[in-house]
């Protein structure tokens, strides 16, 4: 876009001829010709000026406005119309004449009223190294064309090369010199054992960083600029065998790993552009004995040095560009480069680099528009349709530098052809490391034409690049001034600023292309779409003359089938009259008819009504009789189950429970059980045939009967029908298990309570039923249960069943969730041995599926007993005088020492003992054999034996 800002016609007059002299585009004549090529935009509003669609202002131009047009503060703005009629428009560059590519969006200008604008410094076109283009220097960065620009501080990062062979034989005796504090970004160098200077930089890499992580630290945002249409530099410098060319030009031929910058950054470039509209090409130089010379073809061994003298770019045009394809041809094309480039054996580096290797990448990128945009950032694209736009072209430049190595003479040996060469590089390092330090210094006077390495990086250095210096060091003590030499370089360097700047441009070539061959298309579509309309007016002329004469036949056709219609109407209307009224007459009679029908019909109904009634009564009046009789009768049998089972449990509890110590007992024991089974026999029998005779369903809806005796009985047949496992399955099919739970919940009776919950024990030996009982909340209704009642029976009913559930290994976390091993430890409180003897029961059950978990590897944590404070009761009722408790305990604290999670647990709850005394005193063979293969197993068992000095 070419556009300006000016005070006076004057100006305006030498604006268009700069441009015309600058722009090969621009239409060559006199004056006065091409004065009529130009239009004025005015920023204040009336006085003949109209707004087009992208908010220009736009008078036209004739002698009169030329001579009487004033704007407020006297600034024009123009734009330039091409011989297409292109309106080339943005806001004003404040050079006169300027060809700007990098160009503001455009806003609509002050208003009349406001203050006239204040009218910038021109910028010098000087090098880039020049302060003036320097943020932080005397004369800091306001010129207008260099609003675009941001600031950016260049970025160094240090990275220590690890020690070679040579170095830890030869450093062996020596301390470290350097000292990072990467997590600071800080660097330390020692001067002596006992004094140190500290740097800090924007990244410390130690000898271990990986290549990826250099290239994402250093490299990646300069890449990431440079496809964003920033240029930017990538540079490593450093003493001779410190790891510069490692760190930029490894090929990773042997190790993808070891992939260097070079490789690196061109893989993200060919990533992220388009193989269509994108191109990237790629020149390798080096300079080499201060000539710039071609590594990709060596007969260049002398290519200059181009300075635009008005954008300050540098430029090699005489190099070989190579435009890429992929990543393989560019790994083709470094080792083509590397094998030309000047290496030489010196004692600090057997293949030391003799020149400065530069990577010059340009990447070209089109920036495609969107419909309905408005003007870009760098200012308003030129359009001429509604979808019609110029693309944006945006050109960057990559430059990533492998500086050769500083060194002294007296230490790498170099003599010869060799020396000249060191003096060269020295040279050209000199000359940057001048240049750096009157930009550090805000120096008025940069050096940069002292070098040919200064001129090649002057945009690198305080002009618009974005820059990253990557300082490579050694960590021999030897080399200590080179080290300290390397680290004040890179600190100069870190106070440099360059502006970084986004370059655009329009490809109004493209746009012209393109709008030629929309016009051909557009023409030739017209002659179509005009052919074609002619052909239509001549097929409508022609249909519209069939159809007059086809509306003339109709017309009279329609006349004489009106009359027609007529006559038939009139006649079919007096038929009409006719029908309606015999239809009137039909009509009441029928309504007549249909009164008596329905009157009938109501009272028929009625009466059946009334008979069905009456033969309902009767049946329901002789039913009623029946279920009296058949209550009766049930009542009977129930009180007399009752009876019989309140004996046999008087029996049973009459028995003796323990066993003698000899494990026989005497021969009045076995009379009365013999008697007792006799008596569960025939209970069984009776309740076997009173189950067959009544019906299950039957006994279950008495659970729910209003008479409390009726549902102490009911409750009581229902516990004896589920201690047989055949009855089971029938009762829970019929819902008897939710009646129990009910009966449980609701019922404040003792009596019911203690027999439900004897039901729901005798249920809970199937392990189906156990699932359904814990599906349907039954361990919280038994422990709510256990925590109301007193009666000893009941507490060993409800013990009964919540041991049976903790004998199913699935049921265990959400049996001690909902209170399961709390219910069981709050029963002891009773002291009653049967009460007692459940409760140890339960212990046993939960602790041997536990046991069993854990030998199937999905049980790892700590016992849920002991979590629950389960393990002093074990512990205390370990050597209980009852036979069945003790027994229980024994077999869970087994289980429990089974487990080496919990060992430790149970050394310091004093378990251990009880288990040496299990191992030698228990009755029962296969207990006291668990318990000492146990304690054999256990290391903590055994440490704990050996350290108190007992043997199991």
């Amino acid at each position: 876009m070419h556009c300006g800002s000016f005070k006076g016609e004057t100006s305006l007059r030498r604006a268009v001829e700069s441009w015309a002299s600058i722009d090969p585009q621009a239409p060559r004549g006199t004056k006065g010709a091409f004065l009529s090529l130009v239009e004025y935009r005015v920023a204040k509003e009336g006085r003949g000026c109209y707004r087009l669609e992208d908010s220009h202002w736009i008078l036209p131009w004739s002698d009169q406005e030329r001579k009487t047009l004033e704007v407020a503060g006297g600034s024009y703005l123009c734009a330039f119309i091409s011989v297409q009629h292109f309106v080339l428009s943005g806001r004003l560059d404040n050079r006169p004449g300027s060809v700007n590519s990098s160009i503001k969006p455009v806003t609509p200008p002050a208003p009349a009223t406001a203050s006239p604008p204040m009218r910038p410094k021109s910028a010098s076109p000087s090098s880039s190294f020049n302060t003036g283009t320097r943020r932080g220097s005397s004369g800091s960065l306001k010129n207008g064309s260099d609003n675009g620009g941001v600031p950016g501080r260049v970025r160094v990062a240090v990275r220590l090369r690890p020690r070679n062979s040579e170095e830890m034989v030869a450093d062996m005796d020596f301390a470290d010199c350097v000292e990072l504090q990467p997590e600071l970004k800080r660097l330390k160098l020692r001067k002596n054992n006992w004094d140190c200077e500290t740097y800090q930089f924007d990244e410390i890499l130690t000898e271990t960083a990986s290549q990826k992580r250099v290239y994402e630290v250093v490299a990646k945002p300069v890449v990431e600029s440079v496809l964003e249409g920033y240029n930017g530099t990538v540079m490593a410098y450093g003493q001779t065998g410190t790891g510069k060319t490692f760190t930029l030009g490894k090929l990773g031929e042997e190790d993808t790993a070891d992939r260097g910058i070079m490789v690196r950054a061109m893989e993200d470039i060919l990533a992220n552009i388009s193989s269509v509209d994108d191109s990237v090409t790629v020149s390798y130089l080096q300079l080499y004995m201060e000539t710039v010379q071609d590594l990709l073809a060596p007969e260049k061994d002398n290519i200059a040095i181009v300075e635009d003298p008005k954008t300050g770019d540098v430029s090699v045009p005489s190099a070989t560009h190579v435009e890429l394809q992929d990543q393989r041809s560019f790994v083709r094309l470094l080792q083509a480069g590397e094998a030309n480039r000047f290496a030489a054996n010196t004692k600090l580096n057997t293949e030391s680099s003799r020149s400065h290797a530069i990577l010059l990448v340009n990447v070209r990128k089109v920036v495609k528009p969107k419909i309905g945009d408005r003007e870009s950032e760098n200012g308003g694209s030129p359009q001429v349709g509604k979808n019609i736009r110029a693309p944006t072209i945006r050109k960057s430049k990559l430059l990533i530098v492998d500086l050769a190595g500083s060194e002294r003479v007296d230490k790498s040996g170099s003599e010869g052809h060799t020396l000249e060469e060191a003096k060269s590089i020295n040279l050209s390092l000199t000359a940057l490391g001048k240049c750096i330090n009157a930009l550090a210094e805000n120096s008025p006077h940069v050096p940069i034409r002292d070098s040919k390495l200064t001129r090649m990086l002057r945009d690198s250095f305080g002009g618009t690049a974005r820059t990253s210096l990557i300082v490579t060091i050694g960590p021999s003590p030897r080399h200590r001034g080179e080290t300290a030499s390397t680290i004040m370089f890179g600190q100069r360097a870190m106070k440099v600023e360059n502006m970084v700047k986004l370059k655009e441009e329009f490809d109004y070539k493209s746009l012209c292309r393109r709008l030629e061959t929309e016009l051909d298309r557009l023409v030739a579509e017209n002659e179509r779409q005009v052919k074609a309309r002619q052909d239509e007016e001549e097929d409508y002329e022609t249909k519209l003359r069939e159809t007059r004469e086809f509306a003339a036949e109709a017309e009279s056709k329609l006349t004489a089938t009106m009359v027609s219609i007529e006559a038939e109407r009139k006649e079919y209307q007096q038929k009409l009259s006719e029908a309606v009224q015999k239809l009137e007459k039909a009509e009441k009679e029928l309504k007549n008819i249909s009164q008596d029908y329905q009157h009938e019909k109501k009272e028929a109904k009625h009466n059946e009504e009334l008979l069905v009634l009456r033969r309902k009564l009767e049946e329901e009046t002789k039913h009623r009789e029946r279920l009296e009789e058949e209550n009766s009768r049930l009542r009977e049998q129930l009180n007399i189950l009752s009876e019989e089972g309140e004996e046999s449990r008087k029996t049973i509890d009459k028995v003796p429970s323990g066993r003698s110590s000899e494990g026989s007992q005497s021969p009045s024991v076995h009379k009365p059980t013999n008697h007792m089974r006799d008596t569960i026999n025939g209970q069984r029998a009776t309740i076997a045939k009173l189950f067959e005779q009544v019906g299950l369903q039957k006994i279950l809806s008495l659970l729910e009967s209003e008479d409390v005796d009726v549902r102490v009985h009911a409750v009581k047949v229902v516990a004896n029908l589920a201690a047989e496992e055949a009855n089971q399955e029938k009762i829970v099919e019929a819902g008897g298990l939710g009646s129990l739970l009910m009966l449980l919940q609701s019922s404040e009776d003792e009596t019911i309570r203690r027999v439900a919950a004897g039901a729901v024990a005798n249920l809970a030996m199937n392990e189906t039923n156990q699932e359904l009982i814990m599906a349907q909340g039954g361990i919280g209704l038994l422990a709510r249960t256990a925590d109301d009642a007193e009666d000893p029976q009941t507490l060993r009913m409800v013990a009964g069943a919540i041991a049976n559930l903790c004998g199913n290994d699935k049921l265990q976390i959400k049996l001690r969730e909902e209170g399961g091993i709390r219910a069981l430890l709050g029963m002891v409180r009773s002291r009653h041995p049967d009460v007692l003897a459940q409760v140890a029961r339960g212990i046993a059950n939960f602790a041997k599926c536990e046991s069993r978990g854990a030998a199937q590897g999905y049980k790892t944590g700590r016992s849920l007993l002991i979590d629950d404070g389960a393990l002093p009761w074990i512990v205390a009722n370990a050597n209980n005088d009852a036979s069945p408790i003790r027994r229980h305990i024994e077999l869970a604290l087994c289980h429990l020492a089974q487990h080496e999670v919990n060992a430790k647990d149970l050394v310091a709850g004093g378990a251990l003992w009880e288990l040496v005394r299990i191992s030698r005193e228990c009755s029962r063979e296969d207990i006291r054999n668990l318990a000492h293969r146990t304690l054999n197993a256990s290391s903590t068992f055994q440490t704990e034996l050996n350290r108190r000095q007992l043997v199991c």
